[in-house]
């Protein structure tokens, strides 16, 4: 039985890619319990995130996938936590845009596990969005951390460079919606869904393309 528990904390800030800027809130969401935690995309506030933190020990900085917006405070939360930032080695080529001189300190991969506090925390490769976007499921917190792979009400953006439409719902139907009906969708931005809720929108979504 996991005592891992989900906090939700958002972010403001802006997203930067192709020359464009916008204002963005992220969510960053927090896995653990009241001795050490995982945080996954550390965006854009240290400080606010370094509270939430409080006392217990960061094991692990996850970053769903490499756009400024999700992993902008990432090595300042690594510099004062001593916490290991992980990223899917694909995006290396959007973390060098934030962060020229600070390399990820480890790589994930489809499958891996991380663990904190109880919860298993297990790696799906999803690319689309980005090249290196991963998803985070748990089964036993009923849950699956998206970053920006599926929202509520749809797949992510793929409008930018580095990223996919056809590629991004073959993840999302191939690696998602194969998740029980009733996992809950932990999203990068806005507010939750559920598998089941999103999966009859699939086909809706090949026919509108992006």
């Amino acid at each position: 039985m996991t005592t891992a528990r989900i906090e939700r904390l958002v972010t403001s800030g802006q997203f930067s890619l192709d020359g464009g800027t916008w204002d963005v809130d992220n969510n960053v969401w927090l896995v653990g319990d009241d001795h050490e935690v995982v945080v996954i995309d550390a965006a854009h506030d240290v400080d606010a995130i370094a509270e939430a933190v409080g006392d217990r020990r960061v094991t692990a900085i996850v970053c769903t996938h490499a756009h400024n917006d999700h992993i902008g405070a990432a090595p300042a939360l690594a510099d004062r936590t001593g916490a290991v930032i992980w990223l899917h080695r694909d995006d290396l080529p959007l973390w060098k845009q934030t962060h020229p001189d600070r390399d990820p300190d480890a790589w994930l991969r489809d499958g891996l596990v991380i663990e904190a506090a109880g919860a298993d925390l297990t790696v799906l490769h999803t690319p689309g969005h980005a090249p290196g976007a991963v998803c985070l499921h748990d089964p036993g917190l009923g849950a699956v951390f998206t970053g920006d792979t599926l929202f509520q009400g749809g797949p992510g953006a793929t409008g930018r460079s580095y990223s996919h439409f056809p590629t991004l719902v073959d993840s999302i139907r191939d690696r998602l919606l194969t998740l029980p009906p009733e996992t809950k969708v932990l999203t990068g931005h806005g507010d939750a869904t559920t598998i089941g809720a999103e999966a009859p929108h699939l086909e809706e979504w090949i026919a509108r393309g992006h």
